[in-house]
């Protein structure tokens, strides 16, 4: 399912104590939000358009499936929406968005893998959007490798390469120290390459395989 505007209208309907809208333009993420927390549902459809797109790309990376990112983006600005009695005034909303993506997609993870095989529980890199076709190889092969590093590599990763997150942003949307971050991101990077490499190493062997036949 495709989350529009629409059926987030439709969505904040149902919800009680929300009110009509104030001006928005101009507004920070937290300054929109606290207006939001206040009933003014404009402010959240002004914080939804700054975010949904780069959050639904965010949600692809770690799910790998395009038909999964666009339900969990609902399920993520659902998860908002709920728990905005807990975003406190001294707070940053995107890494506190990110934190509710992250766990939205880690619970999401976990149902698919106890559904199905480990290896049928891969990203299905053939539904990844917008990619020329001379790119499709290495998104393939960085999507897999992805896949196979653990989750506290691979979500700082994705949040700094993919969504342009600072470590400083990161460390407070995983509720770690930038420190931490660094380090978790620097292995994952490392461990990354040697994934890359050896599947550049097995294309290769592959095709001079399929050339001496």
């Amino acid at each position: 399912m495709v989350l529009t505007l629409p059926t987030l209208s439709a969505l904040l309907s149902k919800e009680e104590g929300l009110a009509g809208p104030v001006a928005t333009a101009g507004l920070s993420d937290e300054e929109l939000m606290l207006l939001f927390i206040q009933g003014d549902t404009t402010a959240f459809n002004t914080l939804f358009q700054r975010y949904a797109r780069a959050m639904r790309a965010y949600l692809l990376r770690l799910s790998g499936q395009a038909s999964a990112a666009d339900d969990l983006v609902q399920l993520t600005f659902l998860s908002v929406v709920r728990a905005r009695g807990r975003f406190r005034a001294d707070a940053r909303f995107k890494p506190w968005l990110y934190a509710i993506g992250t766990n939205v997609a880690r619970n999401w993870i976990r149902r698919q893998r106890r559904q199905e095989a480990l290896t049928e529980s891969l990203p299905r890199v053939a539904e990844l959007e917008d990619s020329p076709t001379h790119h499709l190889g290495m998104k393939r092969r960085v999507q897999e490798a992805l896949a196979k590093l653990p989750e506290g590599q691979r979500v700082p990763i994705v949040m700094h390469r993919f969504q342009g997150l600072s470590f400083a942003e990161i460390a407070m949307a995983m509720g770690l120290t930038e420190g931490a971050v660094k380090v978790r991101a620097h292995r994952g990077y490392v461990r990354l390459r040697e994934l890359l490499t050896m599947s550049r190493d097995e294309d290769e062997l592959r095709s001079s395989w399929l050339e001496d036949r």
